[in-house]
């Protein structure tokens, strides 16, 4: 019987290897993210997120939720005042 595969990147994997890949990915570039971010976006993805709080209306002791926000600066900055 074949295994199923599936694609990772330009690579043809089994699909039961798929999710530990993604998530290896995901660990090498956890401690950089935000760097990451800042220098393939010049900064400007901080005020995004800056502007995207803001417009929210969630107020100094709110609390919001982020999805795909990456390290959770959005929920951060709604209480500093900064991203």
């Amino acid at each position: 019987m074949d295994k199923k595969t599936t694609h990772f990147g330009y690579q043809e994997v089994a699909e039961e290897d798929k999710a530990k890949k993604v998530a290896g990915v995901f660990r090498s570039v956890a401690q950089r993210y935000d760097l990451m971010n800042d220098l393939m976006s010049a900064g400007m993805h901080r005020l995004w997120k800056r502007f995207a709080v803001q417009m929210s209306g969630v107020r100094e002791a709110g609390r919001c939720w982020t999805w795909a926000g990456g390290t959770g600066i959005c929920p951060r900055c709604s209480r500093r005042g900064s991203a």
